[in-house]
């Protein structure tokens, strides 16, 4: 009786594991498929097209043309004839590739843990696609995908302002969800500036789907969005500059004296945007930086060089300031200073004169400010230099821009761990020795002293229909507002005032200008040099830069116009010419009234 009631225990604990067993690996597993089997809902993103780039008189900078890319399908066989058959055709239509080139693109980007098609060309225009693509498009191996690709219908004119976009790197798409869906970023000028602008917002897309990948429904669909921008720049204006500019290296800028707003601004030589939106070749690239006047930097804020003789405005305001010189004061101007055993020299052969601020900027006459920089020292001198724009940033909306050196004690202590010297306050007296600034940061300061405020330069006007607001403002003391009337004297008569060292290059310009010249020394001049050798037969890398920064008309300032040309030897003959025909060029677009042009001719 045990043995059996034994036997029924077993056989009972036997059916309920079977039981048990059955309700798992069966009931269990049908009911996990019919699970699998709903529906589930799927989100997509979709990568917005990138916002388009007009002037200020809405004429295209940057836009999108419409093309294709072709894929071909994963894991075909890389020797198989499938492959190679699908590859010849695309060849047969698009010639300028090679079938080897394309196997090896597809080689490089296919692998067993790839399920997506594999992109082996990246761009083909619109009209060239338009005949191949119904054939193309048959084959169950390739893939047409519609694609935009960024273009720059005026190639390198305002080449550093535009800037250009690029393939996004692995840093990009880890930060910029944007970039990781369009593989694409801005990567120089206002492209990079006001990315996240222009790329706009991603859209999406939420579908229902079943468990094979297979679409139900359509449950929400949210558009991507972007954004145009208007620059403040005229084309048309920036082509004439970079047509009368040649082959000069520099920088060119012409602001709004209203609100800082940039009409043009050219850093030369310029380069072609276009090829570099896929990438240059390694060729094109070591033409590029091989080049010694640097087409790629952005000279306009990328660039350092001495101020020279344009900073004498800003030196003269810290004598004022000071309160040991006026502007009345006059000072000795003749062929040198000597401090110790050292003679600091005029920039020419002088007499001997009594100057005062509005003289002294006229001629130029470097021994004023020797002497005057000698009385006030560099404690005076260095806060006014960064009040007044130089050693630190403009704020201009242009990526990476340079803060420039305003030298004072604390700077050369801290950069060279050295004291300070009355030659050092010699040199920076006349925008030289480590006196480094950019051709922005000059503008700004010619701004500052024509209309008393500081104004942002920049380049963006409105953002779709939206204008965009920029501040300016009016940090000057009453006793610094007064002494800038006697700035704007002195740099009226360098242009118009017998003596004035822009006088003769400015004549052209057909309205009055007010300006000041500068001769920026590259190497120093040994003390053992009784008589400085002529710029024209130095070698080229030698020679001076060429400055000119200047404002008009004078009667009602609109514009400031500064121009620097590396290596240009003299700032009103090589600088002056240019300045004077885009006065002329600002006339003719209407940007400047009529009744401003000049009836009388300067003496000359």
């Amino acid at each position: 009786m045990r043995i059996r009631l034994a036997y029924l225990i077993l056989i009972l604990v036997f059916v309920v594991l079977l039981t048990r067993v059955y309700q798992i690996s069966i009931k269990s597993n049908k009911y996990y498929e019919r699970l699998a089997m709903n529906n589930i809902i799927k989100t997509e993103q979709i990568a917005p097209v990138r916002g388009q780039i007009f002037d200020r008189n809405s004429k295209p900078l940057a836009v999108n043309k419409l093309g294709f890319a072709i894929a071909v399908a994963p894991h075909l066989n890389r020797t198989g004839e499938e492959l190679r058959s699908d590859i010849e055709m695309i060849v047969k239509f698009f010639p300028k590739f090679s079938v080897e080139d394309l196997l090896k693109e597809y080689a490089k980007n296919d692998s067993p843990y790839n399920q997506n098609f594999v992109t082996i060309i990246d761009y083909i225009d619109y009209d060239e696609m338009f005949l191949a693509y119904a054939q193309l498009n048959l084959r169950p191996n390739l893939l047409i995908i519609p694609i935009n690709k960024r273009y720059y219908p005026y190639g390198k004119v305002a080449s550093h302002v535009i800037g250009y976009v690029g393939r996004s790197n692995l840093d990009d798409v880890q930060t910029d969800e944007i970039a990781k869906l369009t593989n694409y970023i801005g990567k120089s000028g206002v492209e990079k500036f006001y990315n996240s602008t222009l790329q706009g917002e991603a859209g999406e897309h939420k579908i229902k789907i079943t468990a094979l990948n297979q679409k139900v429904q359509e449950l929400e669909f949210t558009a991507p969005t972007s954004n145009d921008i208007t620059l403040t720049i005229d084309i048309q204006l920036q082509e004439f500059i970079s047509e009368i500019f040649k082959d000069n290296a520099g920088a060119a800028i012409v602001m709004d004296l209203d609100d800082g707003s940039i009409l043009a601004a050219g850093s030369f030589p310029e380069y072609d945007l276009n090829p570099f939106v896929h990438g240059v070749s390694q060729e094109a690239w070591q033409v590029i930086i091989s080049d010694l006047n640097h087409p790629f930097t952005n000279k306009l804020v990328n660039s350092l060089y001495p101020p020279g003789s344009v900073a004498k405005m800003t030196v003269g305001m810290a004598f004022f300031n000071s309160g040991k010189i006026s502007p009345m004061t006059r000072i000795v101007c003749d062929p040198y200073f000597e401090l110790g055993d050292r003679k600091f020299r005029n920039w020419r052969e002088w007499g001997y004169s009594e100057m005062t601020i509005v003289d002294a900027l006229r001629e130029s006459c470097d021994t004023y400010f020797y002497r005057g920089a000698y009385q006030v020292g560099i404690d005076a001198i260095s806060p006014i230099l960064i009040k007044f724009g130089f050693g630190r940033k403009t704020g201009v909306d242009l990526p990476n821009e340079y803060i420039g050196i305003a030298p004072s004690r604390d700077w050369k202590y801290r950069r060279f761990g050295q004291k300070w010297f009355d030659g050092d306050t010699m040199n920076v007296s006349i925008g030289q020795g480590n006196f480094l600034a950019t051709p922005m940061q000059v503008v700004k300061n010619t701004a500052f002293f024509v209309t008393g405020e500081e104004l942002t330069p920049h380049f963006l006007q409105k953002i779709n229909d939206q204008d965009a607001i920029w501040e300016k403002t009016s940090p000057l003391t009453k006793n610094e507002k007064y002494f800038m009337n006697y700035i704007k004297k002195g740099m009226f008569e360098v242009a118009n005032v017998k003596g004035g060292t822009a006088l003769y290059p400015l004549s052209a310009a057909n309205i009055k200008l007010g300006a000041k010249t500068g001769t920026a020394q590259v190497v120093g001049i040994s003390q053992t040099e009784k008589k400085r050798i002529k710029e024209a037969d130095m070698e080229y890398f030698m020679r001076s830069h060429a400055w000119i920064t200047t404002y008009g008309p004078v009667q009602a300032p609109k514009y400031a116009v500064t121009v620097l040309v590396e290596h240009g030897a003299s700032g009103s003959g090589t600088a002056g010419p240019i300045a004077a025909q885009i006065y002329n060029k600002l006339v003719e677009l209407g940007y400047i009234d009529q009744k401003y042009i000049r009836k009388d001719k300067p003496p000359i």
